[in-house]
């Protein structure tokens, strides 16, 4: 199944389906006004890497490299979704809402369009059913049915060549191979990443040519607009010069991002090794055959050699494809045998399953040998977890001879990383749950002690005079050691503090308890930003007790609409990381907020270690953390910049080693 869902993948690299979701035309007047702060990238992929949507989010290859771009040529990015052929209609129009999109151009064949530097590379084959002769050129598909994706770069590059075939246009790739399976088409020229994708679901296509066309993907624009283009060639070569493009690369396309179904993989090449030990016989037993035949029949002997040889051919190349299969596979795959030899293997990382450092979760040794000697002994299969240094692998061994084993070996990382972060979550929600109880709890007596403190001043007010009229007839009386008058004060001095204290633990508990709480809010709410600080510093007076705390709070509080209770989250996870910074000195905190016409900012620096360049860049990635053995999760910062992206408000962090950081939250404000 994971093998079916990586070529779905790759397909949708190219060309997704062309059944998008529909993309508002959003507010031209504004960018008509705001042309030149901002640059409109159209997207119509809903399948990662190219271009796609996660969570409500858009990323992925083209428009994390805009982006940076856009960071080059200081104009913010703006991503609008629309269907593939919205988008060809669009940038043809100056007038267009859309300034630049993302398309495979043949590499021959140049756009009247304004066109980048190419940002990467394609090709297209001929795909036929099994069983028809294979294409070697152009004219080999002469008075053929061949499909042809509309406006697609193979429809772009046969638009200026002669056709002496009978073409058929297809909305999508899939209809023409659904077309070729019914033998409604003969041919089918698709794009390669799509073409991977689709052959699992009709077996009985193949690829039948080399290369046909090349093409590139390029950023383009409409020609009017050939100074931005100009900008932007400028700032993808200047990333290309630097690395940048590279990183980016491997990032989206590199092949550890790739994933196999084993088990679908360990019935493939069972069935495969079924038909080729069925071949091989079948070829055994017919060599045997011809060899009677030869002494019984002389003058037979050059067609029976003949059809020998075509034989021979087939298994060769079955063996061929065979071979390639296991070599394309992403995962390790290593076949050894009973003296730990390597009979074959696919995968470098195989060099681990001998180190001493590799250990099961239980932290006892793994040994291969031992491994080995159970799953040959009593032929059945082992899966194990590993772990190696910092990563972790997922191992399965199979036994395939009474003397061999295959052996599957994939990084899990990331799933393990995944898992824990899911039980973190988990505490932390049963956490909240026994918050909100003991909260409960500590509400009840809380409240007992303000209404006896009420009690007793009122008691002291009357007891006053008694005691005024009790010192007369007694000079020498006193109060706990205390002149009269002086313990009357102390005693009322005492009921203001014990009212004032409970006063704090009733707004503790309460803040704890909204906090700590479920909600559901269908509206946001007017939120003073002066109160979420106020609340944050309350539920972290723990942390920040050992720390200076400086608030420069304008007044009156800037207003935002909102949820009070996810800006208190960030406040929270912000002083928090403010308190980790220091390492157990003492360090200051301070919490301002500011007003402009249009914005309302809440700013929180500190005078920690700060973050280097790397650590800035990555610090809103989940689950990415320098606090990993101090049980740091790498959430915080992450679940924050969602929250703030959600208010349509924005984080902006600044750090320098050794000098501190400073984070700003900046919304829109709202009118009084």
């Amino acid at each position: 199944m994971r093998y079916l869902l990586l070529l779905t993948l790759l397909l949708s690299i190219t060309f997704p389906l062309a059944a998008l979701e529909p993309e508002a035309q959003g507010n031209t007047a504004l960018r008509h006004t705001q042309v030149d702060d901002y640059v409109v990238l159209g997207v119509h992929s809903t399948t990662a890497p190219l271009e796609w949507r996660n969570n409500g989010i858009d990323q992925g290859f083209n428009i994390e490299l805009m982006e940076r771009i856009g960071q080059l040529i200081d104009k913010k990015i703006i991503i609008r979704r629309k269907s593939f052929q919205q988008l060809l209609d669009d940038v043809h129009d100056p007038m267009s809402d859309i300034d630049v999109i993302a398309v495979v151009s043949p590499v021959n064949v140049g756009r009247q369009l304004s066109q980048s530097d190419p940002i990467y590379a394609t090709h297209a084959n001929a795909y036929t059913l099994h069983g028809h002769a294979l294409i070697t050129s152009w004219a080999d598909l002469k008075d053929k049915r061949v499909a042809i994706k509309r406006s697609s770069f193979v429809d772009v590059y046969l638009s200026g060549y002669p056709q002496q075939f009978q073409r058929v246009d297809v909305d999508l790739y899939e209809t023409g191979f659904q077309l070729l399976f019914n033998h409604q088409v003969d041919v089918v020229i698709a794009e390669s990443f799509v073409a991977r994708r689709l052959m699992p679901l009709y077996p009985y296509v193949r690829s039948s040519s080399d290369a046909l066309i090349y093409g590139a993907f390029n950023f383009i624009t409409n020609s009017s607009k050939a100074q931005l283009m100009g900008q932007i060639n400028d700032a993808l070569r200047q990333l290309k010069l630097s690395g940048e493009y590279d990183e980016l690369v491997n990032k989206w396309f590199g092949t550890g991002r790739e994933k196999v179904d084993l088990t679908s993989t360990e019935h493939m090449v069972f069935n495969i090794a079924i038909i080729t030990a069925i071949i091989s016989i079948s070829g055994m037993l017919y060599t045997g055959y011809i060899s009677i035949r030869l002494r019984r029949r002389t003058l037979a002997l050059d067609q029976e050699l003949a059809h020998r040889h075509r034989v021979e051919a087939e298994i060769s190349e079955l063996s061929t494809q065979f071979q390639s299969v296991l070599d394309g596979i992403p995962h390790g795959v290593t076949i050894l045998n009973k003296q730990q030899q390597r009979l074959w293997s696919n995968d470098n990382n195989i060099q681990l399953l001998t180190s001493d450092e590799l250990h099961y979760l239980d932290r006892q040794r793994f040994s291969l040998q031992v491994a080995l000697k159970k799953v040959l002994s009593g032929q059945q299969s082992l899966s194990a977890e590993l772990s190696h240094r910092q990563q972790f692998w997922h191992l399965q061994i199979h036994p395939i001879a009474q003397e061999q084993v295959v052996v599957l070996l994939e990084e899990s990382t990331e799933q393990h990383r995944l898992k824990q972060a899911n039980e973190e979550s988990s505490r932390l929600a049963s956490l909240g749950e026994l918050s909100a109880g003991i909260a409960h709890e500590i509400n009840n007596p809380t409240g007992l002690i303000i209404h006896a403190v009420a009690l007793f001043s009122s008691a002291l007010k009357d007891l006053a005079q008694a005691s005024h009229h009790y010192q007369k007839q007694n000079p020498f009386w006193q109060v706990a050691g205390l002149s009269p008058d002086l313990a009357m004060t102390e005693l009322h001095q005492s009921c203001q503090s014990i009212e004032e204290a409970a006063q704090r633990i009733s707004r503790i508990v309460h803040d704890l308890k909204r906090y700590a709480t479920p909600h559901h809010q269908d509206e946001q709410t007017r939120v003073a930003l002066n109160e979420v600080v106020h609340v944050a510093l309350r539920l972290t007076t723990n942390q920040t007790k050992l720390h200076r705390v400086r608030l420069k709070l304008t007044e009156p509080s800037p207003v935002v609409y909102g949820d009070p209770l996810q800006l208190q989250q960030v406040m929270i996870n912000l002083i928090q990381n403010a308190c980790h910074a220091f390492q157990g000195n003492v360090g200051q905190i301070v919490i301002e907020t500011q007003t402009t016409q249009t914005q309302a900012i809440i700013k929180l620096s500190d005078n920690g270690i700060g973050m280097d360049g790397v650590t800035l860049k990555r610090a809103t990635e989940p689950f990415f953390t320098s606090r990993r053995h101090e049980g740091g999760t790498g959430l915080g910062l992450s679940v924050s910049s969602r929250i703030i992206k959600q208010h349509n408000g924005q984080m902006q962090l600044d750090s320098s080693q050794g000098k501190g950081s400073s984070v700003s939250l900046i919304f829109e404000k709202v009118e009084e």
